[in-house]
């Protein structure tokens, strides 16, 4: 391999590949970066990376090619060349003996492992998929993948549900003590649905994924499979297994309330409030009492080792007292991904019941109330 390299763009594509390596692995072939080329002249390459359950192809774009081939790229040395090299372009060289990275006045020999060793990264060449917006497969992504429980030996709990339907996508994440739901519009292309299947994509991957989506990106296409999901963006494809497991029914966790209360909140002044609240809870007392009614809601924290907290905040509601303990951590984790203007909809029924939040957009909310000696 002999190539020129737009140093930025290669340090851009570098990144995003590199995030998708293990820190640690039996397979120390698994700590590098597969940079592959083809043709000649003026190209795109490719960055491949992977711990065998994620993997990530990455375009990279700003090649000339004057010989093609493959290299092995070390993660830390080669990722520090291109942040502290000044040069614009580097020249990427391979002889058998290692690669070669030159710059204007600088030149670096990294030892060679064979690329033939690395393992293969799937590519996307699926007919059948769906497609939506990259902002919008964002958003459900932030909205949804917080609610995961990674630690949990239930395994189906460390992943978002996606369930794809003709027209519409619905991502699910939860912890058993709170549940985030969220549905948007989606095509679906070839007549890509998943049915009754179980798509749970682990939280490692999505998280992945909604960083590998650069802003402003286009359009995404997720092609589901029996036991893997291919997502590919304009300038990377990423690979995942699923998580295996059945993941509990998240449709009868929402209540269907007819007699609830419903309080209209806006984002912001709730999301201050509630921080405000929570500073003086601790492990062994960390519910805060949240009361509405007489046009106003009061938020009370108390805890033996730290102290309490009385927060007052102006809301429209002059129903009936209505008090819920909640634990303040699963509620700004939902404030947090939303817009502070943003409005929502609180729905209450008692001090036994789930709190439910809505918003216009397709977003709900699901926590669980504290139960505890006042």
């Amino acid at each position: 391999m002999k190539v020129v390299c737009d140093r930025e763009k290669l340090l851009a594509s570098f990144q995003t590949a590199s995030a998708a390596a293990p820190a640690r692995s039996p397979k120390p072939i698994l700590q590098n970066v597969k940079f592959e080329v083809s043709g000649s002249g003026e190209t795109i390459g490719t960055m491949m990376a992977t711990d065998l359950e994620v993997g990530v192809r990455v375009n990279s774009p700003g090649i000339h090619v004057d010989a093609e081939g493959s290299a092995i790229l070390p993660i830390a040395r080669f990722g520090s060349i291109l942040r502290e090299s000044s040069d614009a372009q580097l020249r990427l060289e391979t002889d058998g003996q290692g690669t070669i990275v030159r710059g204007d006045r600088s030149e670096f020999r990294l030892p060679a492992e064979n690329p033939d060793e690395f393992p293969a990264v799937a590519q996307f060449n699926e007919s059948k998929y769906h497609e939506l917006p990259g902002r919008l497969f964002r958003e459900i992504i932030r909205r949804t993948v917080f609610a995961t429980d990674v630690e949990s030996s239930r395994y189906a709990l460390g992943g978002v549900l996606v369930e794809l339907t003709a027209d519409k996508i619905t991502a699910v994440g939860t912890d058993g003590r709170r549940l985030a739901m969220m549905e948007a519009p989606a095509r679906s292309v070839g007549g890509h649905l998943t049915g009754d299947n179980m798509t749970i994509i682990p939280t490692r991957a999505m998280h992945f994924i909604e960083r590998a989506l650069a802003d402003g990106e286009a359009e995404v296409q997720i092609a589901t499979r029996a036991n893997d999901v291919l997502v590919k963006t304009a300038r990377a494809t990423i690979y995942s297994r699923l998580v295996e497991g059945r993941f509990p029914k998240w449709r009868d966790v929402f209540p269907r309330r007819p007699d609830a209360t419903k309080i209209e909140m806006v984002v912001g002044p709730f999301y201050s409030a509630v921080r405000q609240a929570a500073i003086v809870t601790d492990e062994e007392s960390r519910g805060v009492d949240f009361t509405f009614g007489d046009g106003k809601l009061v938020l009370a924290g108390r805890s033996a080792r730290v102290g309490q907290s009385r927060v007052e905040l102006p809301i429209a509601y002059d129903g009936s007292s209505i008090t819920i303990t909640l634990d303040p951590r699963y509620m700004n984790d939902f404030l947090k991904v939303l817009d502070p203007e943003k409005n929502f909809t609180l729905e209450l029924k008692d001090a036994e019941s789930a709190a439910v939040c809505h918003t216009d957009d397709g977003y709900g909310y699901v926590i669980m109330p504290l139960a505890r000696e006042r």
